[in-house]
């Protein structure tokens, strides 16, 4: 591996800082968060994109809290936004260029004239693939082509997990973009059409909760049912080296 990686339950996440990131032809990150995590045990196709990442971050405090327990790690949480401003400063001070797949022409617009007031050294391009469940082989190199025919520094996919994670795996060969970076509610978030919690809720590690308040039907599941097995599996694991120790 390219980065300083931590272990955390059979997934290498990226245990580096974002000031000291450099990257390397060809690229793909994606992010690991408690609900992933639980996702990707009944997906195989889902737990294979991730483990085959060149960049998973850290994307939820109870990866992090598992690199601490299991493995003694001290590592930052980065999700899937931070790496999302850190690439476009770096493509602005460069006049760099990067294309949106995923989320509705709306959505697309309202990122267009935000990344022109902030970053206006930087080249977007866009296109919204149509919205189903899965993409037929016709819809995936239509995808391709408009991302190639554009040749853009960065790729970000917005397609939600895990669609967009098993999407990138599957056609990464087919697409000629040097990094490739799945950050689905990013989209939204930077378009304004949902809003991430406060800073002072993500400082004290209560984004999920933020999230969760804003959106208590949808995120009970993630938050109540899906993301406590990551810390059951942690348990497990403990318990375990503590009867073979």
């Amino acid at each position: 591996m390219y980065y300083s990686n931590t272990e955390v339950l059979g997934y290498h996440v990226f245990g580096g800082d974002l000031n000291h990131f450099t990257h390397f032809n060809k690229m793909i990150i994606n992010t690991l968060n408690g609900h992933s995590y639980s996702v990707a045990k009944r997906d195989k196709l889902f737990q294979e994109a991730l483990r085959d990442s060149d960049i998973l971050l850290p994307d939820g405090e109870a990866v992090v809290l598992g690199a601490k327990l299991l493995y003694g790690h001290k590592i930052k949480k980065i999700a899937g936004f931070d790496m999302y401003i850190h690439l476009l400063k770096e493509l602005n001070d460069k006049n760099g260029s990067c294309f949106f797949l995923g989320a509705q022409p709306q959505t697309l617009e309202l990122i267009d004239r935000r990344l022109h007031k902030d970053f206006y050294n930087v080249l977007a391009g866009s296109y919204s693939p149509p919205f189903v469940h899965e993409f037929s082989q016709k819809e995936s190199e239509i995808m391709c082509k408009v991302v190639n025919t554009f040749k853009p520094d960065v790729l970000f996919v917005g397609m939600t997990a895990p669609k967009q994670e098993k999407w990138v795996h599957q056609f990464k060969d087919q697409l000629n973009v040097p990094i490739i970076c799945c950050i689905g509610a990013v989209f939204d978030f930077y378009a304004g059409t949902k809003n991430r919690p406060a800073n002072w809720m993500i400082k004290y590690k209560l984004e999920w909760f933020g999230r969760f308040i804003k959106e208590p039907r949808r995120m009970f599941h993630r938050y109540f049912i899906s993301t406590p097995v990551i810390f059951i599996d942690m348990f497990h694991k403990m318990i375990y080296r503590k009867k073979a120790s």
